[in-house]
């Protein structure tokens, strides 16, 4: 283990999770045994509970109501009752952002005021729901715009589940069906490091997993990670999702310079644990996500490091490679096309698929490595204005 004290794993101030005296409490995201327990407590009887418990998760996690009213199949002296305990609750949408590609951006502020974004991504064969895990970051990913915003806190299990409910309440998307969805798909890969707020990632993908609410296949789950090596085989025993890890870079003297973590858990170690990710093989391979950075890991040699990594450690792998989304003051610039299509052929020819990732919600900074709260450059602005 590379102990480099330059980088350290963060200490993160987790989200209070009380419910102040008196205030109803917020359902979404409890566990189902959770949630019989609280209604025990509301005063419903124990052998009723379960049935209660079932009837409100199908009506919260199926058919997306927040108004105990509308469930019908719950005797109508219970409603009352309910709201004056519980409530379902939706973040506020600071603003929501249309692409003229399709691509949707959402800023959702929750109950303490702070800011997480959230990208829909509509493609011919798929729909995809880029959720964030934190408020912030704090790796510093150096061509990472939401590594320039500092880490604030572990979203909650409710908060992460509440970005999959705007986004379907925005899409129409209830109740929840297997068939012609448009979020088919899910990828933890927006703000924040999930393997840093593992528990609560791993409550929050449980729920969205749940044969009788949303359904998700856990096939269509992604967990995108920068190479948080200890929680690798963890994540793959308990979670069981796709593996995504962020990589950018074939060497550890340029890897430490752009994504920091590496000082601590280098590509070796990495490399090591997604081999012994559980359940990876052929027919479920790993994903690496691959920036192109131009003049910086661009090169034929680049490729062919990488091909020759990937053959070493045996890995059943797809390359990502991820054309350099601009923002402002960033420290690097777009790979040139022709040298990007060099590079996925130069893997391909290995036999390794490489398909290049066509950049969406450009225009609105949606995406991938743009993303940092609005609210943060707003108040920014407007202390600038103030200081004049």
């Amino acid at each position: 283990m590379n102990l480099d004290p330059s980088f350290t794993d963060p200490k993160v101030i987790p989200r209070r999770t009380d419910t102040p005296e008196g205030a109803p409490m917020d359902i979404l995201g409890l566990s189902r045994d959770e949630l019989k327990e609280a209604l025990i407590e509301a005063g419903i009887p124990a052998r009723q509970a379960s049935m209660r418990c079932g009837q409100i998760w199908r009506w919260v996690y199926h058919k997306g109501v927040t108004d105990f009213a509308a469930m019908t199949n719950i005797a109508g002296e219970l409603h009352p009752v309910l709201a004056e305990k519980f409530r379902i609750s939706r973040p506020e949408v600071s603003s929501a952002q249309y692409s003229g590609d399709g691509t949707r951006k959402y800023l959702m502020r929750f109950a303490d005021g702070s800011e997480a974004e959230t990208v829909y991504i509509p493609e011919d064969d798929r729909g995809t729901l880029c959720i964030s895990a934190q408020v912030g970051c704090t790796l510093n990913c150096r061509f990472c715009h939401t590594g320039t915003q500092r880490l604030v806190r572990n979203l909650s299990a409710g908060e992460i589940v509440a970005q999959l409910m705007v986004a379907r309440d925005d899409l129409g998307e209830w109740p929840a069906s297997t068939m012609g969805r448009k979020i088919t798909n899910i990828v933890m890969m927006g703000m924040g490091e999930p393997l840093y707020n593992f528990d609560n990632v791993k409550k929050a993908l449980g729920i969205i997993m749940d044969k009788e609410g949303i359904q998700m296949s856990r096939r269509r789950i992604t967990l995108s990670t920068a190479g948080v090596v200890p929680m690798i085989e963890r994540a793959g025993k308990e979670i069981n999702t796709n593996l995504a890890i962020s990589l950018h870079a074939v060497t550890n003297e340029l890897r430490d310079k752009i994504v920091p973590i590496n000082r601590k858990y280098p590509i070796e170690e990495l490399l090591a644990a997604c081999k012994a990710y559980p359940g990876a093989h052929n027919a479920r391979r790993i994903t690496f996500e691959y920036v192109m950075l131009k003049d910086i890991n661009d090169s034929d040699a680049d490729a062919r490091e990488l091909v020759r990594l990937l053959r070493k450690y045996e890995l059943p792998a797809k390359v990502n490679l991820i054309p350099f989304n601009p923002w402002p003051g960033a420290p690097y610039e777009c790979s040139d096309w022709e040298r990007i299509r060099a590079f996925s052929e130069l893997i391909f020819a290995a036999g390794i698929s490489a398909p290049i990732r066509m950049p969406r919600g450009r225009d609105i900074m949606a995406a991938c490595g743009q993303l940092k709260s609005d609210s943060i450059k707003a108040r920014r602005s407007a202390a600038k204005e103030d200081a004049r």
